[in-house]
């Protein structure tokens, strides 16, 4: 069974179309199960029914003409329902509805099984028998299994549809993903591609067609030299089995071979990395297909040269300095620090990736920069959208390709209009962060890039509540030295002094990767990250932590936040660190203070060890993002399950306000530098709660500071005991937002649908 599901999902994923797709899985099938017929019904959204879409032992004629609504018909049942059913007499059922042109009275027994993807029903996979008889069971796991795993690969062939207006210069297409980051932004897409990833390449012009042909037999001769190299290196140590797949590889990228058909598709007016990755795409597809084992396994190779080769001509591009459009919309499969940092201020208006969350490491970087963002957006076809026009609409996590001149206008309004609301609250950034009554709420900045420095945002805060130390390191190709760290910790210390500046030791892992120093896990998030990581590399934690001292001298102003801890323990070993590193310093000549230390309180197990903590530490600061991440057990950088994360759960927003209270109780300082501080709902809940000091990104803080301008303690109070006797998310926002426009500032609130 393993194998047969195997080679229908390769057959699938390698169609070119959807009817393609559906007619490979009907032809299987059917013939997998021995059955007479096999048909596939998929839901048609715009008049929710499901449609016979492809057949094998029905009469075509019926195809895209039969339609059953759900709960009508057998089909509309099994999809209503969302369960298999399993028939000996399909006609006996109360449900069964006739179809004259399908022909289908010869067939008796009938099994249905949903394709159901993330909870949503896309159709109904049916097989028939003339015999009377229930399937089996084995029959049934058989369609069942089918079903799920067709799932996935039908949401992609379903959305060709999609794909194929974005290939057409006049149509506009409307796509969904996760919002990310607010705000709304119109620009040209500029695709990044990552390294030597064959189905990322973005097809674009040959230009000079001649230059391009000579790179890519340049790029095939390094390779060559590479793979000769590897296998002179190898002779002693390899059979001679193994040492004839060198000669292969050497067969492979010969120029009657690989060569010869890339340069065809050069010719014919694709760039030379483009050619290369279709050229190898049609030979792995169909090397996969085949029944004999061997020839499958040379997919691999196959794949592997091609990649190897397009390597080469990514650095060769890369040699030349991109040109950036003057609204640059980024777009990529995943987007890094670096390549963020690539890209001129002043041009970069957006960011759209395949995958992330909304509290990805790119979202949080997006939010800290005032930049929109739409991350998680799955079927995006990134091969086909380089200087494309779009719009960006962060709020409501929408990409719109190809506007029309219509709704660009529109949006260009709204953008217009938000920028009129930032200039309004601008007037008031530098009075105090009070209630009306006079209750001071302490607004510290989260910081990270270079580019927030400067004497304005100092005037507008009460400190830097998180330094996310990470972000230097993301921008180097090596661990920074001590000294480079250093200048770069004394840099932000003397921006903001006297103010606090609370810097987060190296917070790496989950979805933080270094370039030079990659943490590949099945489950990142509940891996090797945070502290967990300095401490097993404790040469280069003392080394980040005698940077820091050496900056601070002087100036006072350092606090030390460490971050990911779950346990007493991890605490005692950073703290013997620290005294380490003040003692080696001080024997060295340096004047360096002990600094105020902090932990983060994100994961779960902390809540429960605050007493132990407090006698270690000096204050607690809550990761709400991570906090949030565990207490759902909800991956924040898996799309699939981004609309299950959601601060304002009210699991979530209890163990919040326990913890303010149990920190109250301990007389222990306690800050929040998650997103929850930067909404302005949420930034009330936090104040009502008992919470004095929010972090957020500089771009929140306009909004955040009118909101808490506008109320009295206790009416932020009366929200937070209003709020928690709210049993489910939904009904929280929708009070939240009633709360605000009944106080006249429901326009402090990103745009929701």
């Amino acid at each position: 069974m393993l194998e047969v599901l195997r080679r229908i999902i390769q057959e699938v994923n390698g169609a070119r179309s959807l009817d393609a797709a559906l007619a490979t899985i009907v032809r299987r099938i059917r013939k997998a199960m021995q059955t007479d017929v096999c048909s596939v019904y998929l839901l048609d959204t715009e008049r929710n029914c499901f449609v016979l879409m492809d057949t094998i032992g029905l009469n075509a004629s019926a195809i895209g003409h039969v339609a059953m609504r759900p709960g009508e018909g057998l089909v509309g049942l099994v999809g209503q329902r969302e369960e298999l059913l399993n028939l000996e007499d399909a006609t006996s059922h109360s449900h069964f509805r006739y179809f004259a042109e399908t022909g289908e009275e010869r067939y008796s027994s009938f099994m249905g099984v949903p394709i159901i993807n993330q909870r949503k029903v896309l159709g109904v996979l049916v097989v028939q028998q003339r015999d009377k008889r229930r399937f089996d069971e084995g029959e049934e796991a058989f369609l069942i299994t089918m079903a799920a795993q067709l799932a996935g690969v039908l949401i992609h062939a379903i959305s060709t549809g999609t794909l194929a207006r974005l290939s057409d210069p006049n149509s506009q297409t409307l796509l969904t993903g996760v919002a990310a980051s607010p705000g709304m932004a119109v620009g040209e897409a500029f695709v990044v591609v990552p390294p030597a990833n064959l189905d990322a390449v973005p097809e674009r012009d040959a230009g000079d067609v001649e230059a391009e042909v000579a790179r890519l037999y340049d790029a095939i001769e390094h390779v060559r030299n590479d793979i000769r190299h590897a296998a002179e290196r190898l002779s002693s140590r390899i059979s001679v089995q193994e040492q004839a797949l060198f000669d292969v590889y050497q067969q492979m990228l010969g120029d009657a071979a690989l060569g010869q058909e890339v340069e065809k598709r050069i010719r014919e007016g694709l760039w030379a990395p483009a050619a290369l990755a279709q050229v190898v795409r049609r030979h792995v597809q169909y090397l996969e297909r085949v029944d004999d084992n061997y020839l499958r396994e040379r997919a691999a190779d196959v794949r592997d040269l091609g990649r190897r080769v397009l390597g080469h001509l990514q650095q060769e591009s890369a040699a030349t300095p991109a040109v950036y459009p003057e609204q640059t919309i980024l777009v990529g499969d995943e987007i890094s620090a670096a390549q963020l940092g690539e890209i001129p201020r002043e041009k970069l208006v957006a960011l759209v990736a395949v995958r992330g969350s909304g509290t990805s490491h790119v979202a949080i970087l997006a939010r800290a920069m005032g930049i929109p963002a739409v991350l998680g957006m799955g079927e995006l076809p990134l091969t086909r959208l380089t200087g494309t026009r779009m719009i960006v609409d962060g709020h409501r996590g929408r990409l719109i390709v190809r506007p029309n001149n219509e709704l660009e206008h529109r949006y260009q309004s709204l953008i217009d209009e938000e920028k009129a609301l930032v200039e309004i609250l601008e007037h008031e950034q530098y009075l105090p962060s009070e209630t009306q009554d006079g209750h001071r709420v302490r607004l510290m900045v989260n910081t990270g890039l270079a580019m927030e420095l400067g004497d304005s945002l100092r005037a507008r805060v009460d400190g830097v509540g998180l330094y996310r130390t990470e972000v230097p390191f993301m921008m180097h190709q090596r661990f920074p030295s001590e000294q480079e760290q250093s200048r770069l910790y004394r840099e932000q210390l003397e921006s903001f002094a006297p103010l606090p500046v609370v810097m987060r030791t190296l917070d790496i892992g989950g979805d933080k990767d270094l370039p030079y120093f990659p943490i590949h896990e099945d489950n990142p998030f509940l891996g090797w990250r945070g502290i967990r990581v300095t401490l097993d590399h404790p040469e280069v934690l003392i080394v980040q932590l005698r940077a820091m001292l050496r900056a601070a001298t002087g100036l006072d102003n350092l606090r030390v936040l460490l971050p990911m801890i779950a346990s007493v323990e991890e605490v005692d070993t950073t703290l013997r660190l620290l005294d380490r590193a003040i003692t080696e310093l001080r024997e060295d000549g340096h004047d360096v203070k002990r600094p105020l230390i902090g932990v983060m309180i994100e994961v779960p197990a902390t809540l429960y060890q605050l007493d132990a903590l407090a006698e270690r530490v000096d204050f607690f600061s809550v990761g709400s993002n991570d906090l949030t991440q565990y207490l759902l057990a909800v991956d924040r950088s898996n799309a699939r399950v981004a609309s299950l994360y959601d601060a304002c759960h009210p699991a979530v927003l209890n163990a919040m306000h326990q913890l303010a209270r149990d920190s109250q109780r301990l007389g222990m300082p306690i800050s929040v530098c998650g997103e929850l501080a930067g909404d302005p709902a949420g930034a009330l809940l936090l104040v009502g709660m008992g919470y004095d000091i929010l972090s957020m990104n500089a771009p929140n803080l306009p909004r955040v500071r009118a909101a808490i301008r506008r109320v009295t303690l206790p009416a932020a109070q009366t929200l937070v005991r209003e709020t928690l006797a709210l049993s489910t998310t939904a009904n929280i926002h929708v009070h939240l937002f009633n709360r605000f426009d009944e106080w006249g500032i429901a326009h402090l609130l990103p745009p929701r649908d």
